[in-house]
């Protein structure tokens, strides 16, 4: 939805979701979310939600992934 009709709409569905307890410890909802921030140019926000995801992440790879992202935020 993010690259179809952009990043607000995206975000719209993300929190069409967001309040669904099933989904409140899964990484890539925040991650999502902290991406099309990014898109934005909402760079303080986005950085929250990489955080958010990286305290829920539980593999390497993905970690470092997020890392790189968040690392990409921070001056």
């Amino acid at each position: 939805m993010g690259f179809a009709s952009g990043p607000e709409a995206g975000l719209v569905m993300l929190d069409a979701i967001a309040g669904d307890p099933r989904l409140a410890q899964v990484h890539l909802l925040a991650a999502t979310r902290a991406d099309l921030l990014r898109r934005l140019g909402r760079h303080a926000d986005a950085t929250d939600a990489y955080r958010r995801a990286l305290d829920l992440v539980r593999t390497a790879p993905e970690r470092r992934f997020l890392e790189s992202r968040l690392d990409d935020l921070t001056p």
